[in-house]
């Protein structure tokens, strides 16, 4: 998959698809951010989860076989992790 074809797929899944299934990424992220927070017994943001979720696709590509979702969905996090920031 070439990078273009990554960013895309990722722009598109996470204004179409994810945003309908999941609902507003800053909401979600603050609920998880919230759990994960009292789980931890520390402060974490939406940001947070958002950076902590591309990373997790990052270690599942060092974990088997190629898997062009994983980079589809840490390119999408990171977007996220962008968008969330701006709040």
């Amino acid at each position: 998959m070439k990078a273009k074809e990554t960013l895309e797929t990722a722009a598109s899944l996470v204004s179409g698809d994810r945003r309908e299934t999941h609902g507003n990424p800053k909401s979600s992220f603050s609920r998880t951010a919230t759990m994960w927070s009292a789980y931890l017994d520390c402060d974490i943001s939406a940001k947070d989860v958002a950076l902590m979720m591309a990373l997790l696709k990052v270690t599942r590509t060092m974990a088997g076989n190629h898997n062009d979702d994983d980079y589809v969905d840490a390119a999408g996090y990171m977007a996220l992790a962008a968008e969330v920031s701006d709040d």
